[in-house]
């Protein structure tokens, strides 16, 4: 595709126009950290004297620790599960075309168009029911089924793509269903796998709602979900709370900046070539 001058310049102009926006509230957020702690930030200003120490005490009070160890349960729980269950779904959908899928995949999109919130309640009861409140997996479980209308449809979106002649090759050399997924169509799925599990963890680190009204012990909440007790707490020492806001961030951002390009080539891709 050829882009003349001018388009060159207003598409770089934009970038760097949403690239400020973008880092304007993180600069605000950074410099608030760094005022002293019982002082109520105004607007954006470097303080003359940076207290850094905002943010060891922000992870010591926070129970940081405790946190990953929680958070990184909660993940491992949920993204390898989801992206297992949605890669056998979305095969089975998108390669092998059951009876019945066309009524499988109207029902999956209209599970992404029901509110997470409209459903919290449900939640609720039946996690009560099955014994598992104030415990990771009743943020797990949860999680796993709703992720599944959008995880599902993702994947059927790869697998529709890859010519059936893959397929047919597979089974003349007297490969099985599951060698063939093993063998031909984890590999060629690898740059959606990567980034639906990018998505999922993104999702899962910064859940928010579900570990809040499901786990009263804030150590067993997600990173994000304990940020609502540790704004609670400390309110009034705004410093703190942003310092706390931005360690919790960090991972998310670490694990986006090291993992773009897997992400960005799953978006752009369109069609598997021979």
């Amino acid at each position: 595709m050829v882009v003349n001058k001018t388009e060159a310049i207003i598409g770089r102009v934009v970038l760097v126009v949403v690239l400020i926006l973008t880092l304007l509230p993180l600069a605000g957020m950074l410099s608030g950290a760094l005022q002293p702690a019982d002082r109520i930030p105004d607007g954006f200003s470097w303080p003359s004297d940076p207290q850094w120490g905002n943010f060891a005490a922000a992870f010591r009070t926070a129970h940081v620790w405790k946190l990953l160890g929680s958070s990184t349960l909660i993940v491992l729980g949920v993204v390898p599960l989801s992206l297992l269950l949605s890669t056998l779904a979305g095969y089975a959908l998108g390669n092998l075309r059951i009876a019945g899928g066309r009524f499988v995949f109207i029902l999956l999109m209209l599970g992404l168009t029901i509110p997470f919130e409209a459903i919290i309640i449900p939640i609720y009861y039946e996690i009560s029911s099955m014994g598992l409140l104030n415990t990771q997996w009743a943020v797990i479980l949860p999680l796993i089924g709703l992720y599944m209308p959008f995880s599902v449809v993702w994947m059927r979106a790869h697998f529709i793509g890859v010519p059936t002649e893959l397929s047919e090759a597979a089974r003349i050399d007297g490969a099985s269903t599951f060698q063939e997924i093993r063998r031909i169509q984890i590999p060629l799925a690898m740059p959606a796998l990567s980034a639906l599990a990018i998505l999922l963890f993104l999702w899962t680190w910064n859940q928010f709602l579900l570990p809040l009204v499901l786990v009263d012990d804030p150590d067993k909440r997600t990173m994000a979900g304990a940020l609502g007790a540790f704004q609670g707490q400390y309110l009034n020492q705004l410093p703190l709370l942003f310092a706390g806001a931005l360690i919790i961030m960090l991972p998310t951002i670490v694990i986006y900046v090291i993992f773009q390009r897997q992400f960005i080539k799953a978006l752009l891709q369109g069609a598997v070539k021979g």
